[in-house]
C-alpha cells in the first residue's frame, strides 16, 4: 500500500468515533417532561425523578435526552406543549394530572406515563388499572380513597369538627374528582359542607372572605394552581384562623397545618422506572397503573402554635413528620 494511501486510511479510521459519536449523540432516546406547574413548584419531585433515572443508567446529555416545559397551571398550555411533543418525535412523554390526558388527546401511539393523576380508569386513560391496554401507564393518586381518612385526621384535631370547607380548582379534573369525592364522604358523616371554587390565582383571597365564619375546618385540593400559590394559601388560612389540611407535604413545608397524601418525590421517583422499562422495550399497555406505597401524615407545630391549637398526643404519634 502507498504511503498516501495509508494516511488516508488512517486519517479516515481515526475521524470515525468522532463521526459515529454524533450519530450515537443525535439518536439518544427523548423523554418529553410536561411540567404542569412551575419548575419552583415541582423542584423536589423533578429531582427525584431525574436521580431515579440516573440511577437506572439515563445520563441527560450521555445516554438520554429530557426536554422540559412548563404548563405554569394554564390549561391550554398543556394541549399545546403534548403537540409540541407529538411533533418533535420524542420517545416517552412523563407527565402528572391533566397533562397526561392533553397527551392522550395528542397522541394514541407515543408512550405516556404519569406519576401522579387521580382515577385514570375514570378519565378514560387506561382501561384498568391491571390492563392499562393502550399508550398510556403510571402512578393514580386514588384520592376518593382517602377521604374517610383525611376527615378521620381532622376529627382527631377536632372532635367537634361539623362544618367543613373545601376550597378546588374548579377548571382542573382532577381537583374536582377529589373535592367530589369528599364532599360525598363528609355527607355520608352528617358533616355540612361548604365549596369554594376557584380558577385562578385572584380568586383565593376571595374564597377565604366567604368563609366567614362558615367553617371549623378547610380542606385544599391538590392542583397546580394550589401547589403555586401554597404559600399564600397558608398564610391566609393563618390570619383568617382557619385549621386547614392539605394533601402534600409541599403545603405544611410552606406553613399549613397539617397533611395527608401520597408521597409525590416518591411517586416520581418511581415513575422513573415506568420510563426505564418503556425505553428498554416494554409496552405501556402491559405495565399495570401502580398505586401510592408511601404516605405523609405531616403536621406543622409552629402553625398550630399560631393557631393557638394544641395537637392531641395521639395525633401526633400518628405523624411521619412533625415540623417545628
Amino acid at each position: 500500500m502507498k504511503r498516501r494511501e495509508f494516511i488516508t486510511l488512517l486519517g479516515g479510521a481515526a475521524a470515525w468515533p468522532v463521526v459515529a459519536h454524533a450519530q450515537i449523540s443525535a439518536k439518544l432516546p427523548t423523554v418529553g417532561f410536561l411540567g404542569t406547574s412551575t419548575p419552583a413548584g415541582w423542584i423536589q419531585w423533578t429531582a427525584a425523578f431525574v436521580q431515579r433515572l440516573q440511577e437506572l443508567g439515563w445520563i441527560d446529555g450521555r445516554t438520554i435526552k429530557v426536554e422540559y416545559r412548563w404548563a405554569e397551571s394554564r390549561n391550554e398550555r398543556f394541549a399545546e406543549i403534548a403537540v409540541e411533543f407529538v411533533q418533535r418525535k420524542v420517545d416517552v412523554i412523563f407527565t402528572a394530572g391533566t397533562g397526561a390526558v392533553a397527551a392522550k388527546q395528542a397522541t394514541s401511539v407515543v408512550p405516556i406515563v404519569f406519576a401522579l393523576l387521580n382515577d385514570p380508569v375514570g378519565r378514560g386513560l387506561v382501561a384498568s388499572l391491571a390492563r392499562p391496554g393502550g399508550n398510556v401507564t403510571g402512578l393514580s393518586t386514588q384520592f376518593i380513597d382517602l377521604a374517610g381518612k383525611r376527615i378521620d385526621l381532622m376529627r382527631a384535631l377536632s372532635p367537634g369538627l361539623h362544618r367543613l370547607a373545601i376550597m378546588f380548582n374548579a377548571s382542573f379534573p382532577d381537583a374536582v374528582v377529589e373535592a367530589d369525592g369528599l364532599r360525598e364522604t363528609a355527607k355520608t358523616l352528617g358533616l355540612e359542607v361548604t365549596v369554594l371554587e376557584i380558577r385562578q390565582g385572584t380568586d383565593i383571597a376571595p374564597s377565604f372572605d366567604q368563609l366567614n365564619g362558615r367553617a371549623d375546618m378547610l380542606f385544599v385540593c391538590s392542583d397546580p394552581l394550589a401547589i403555586a400559590n401554597r404559600v399564600r394559601i397558608s398564610s391566609l388560612a393563618l390570619v383568617g384562623r382557619m385549621p386547614a389540611m392539605f394533601g402534600f407535604r409541599e403545603f405544611v413545608e410552606a406553613g399549613g397545618l397539617m397533611c395527608y397524601g401520597p408521597n409525590v418525590p416518591d411517586l416520581f421517583r418511581r415513575g422513573g422506572d415506568f420510563v426505564d422499562r418503556i425505553l428498554r422495550g416494554a409496552k405501556p399497555a402491559d405495565i399495570p397503573v401502580e398505586q401510592p406505597t408511601k404516605f405523609d401524615f405531616v403536621i406543622n407545630l409552629t402553625t398550630a402554635k399560631a393557631l393557638g391549637l394544641t395537637m392531641p398526643d395521639n395525633l401526633l404519634a400518628l405523624a411521619n413528620e412533625v415540623i417545628e
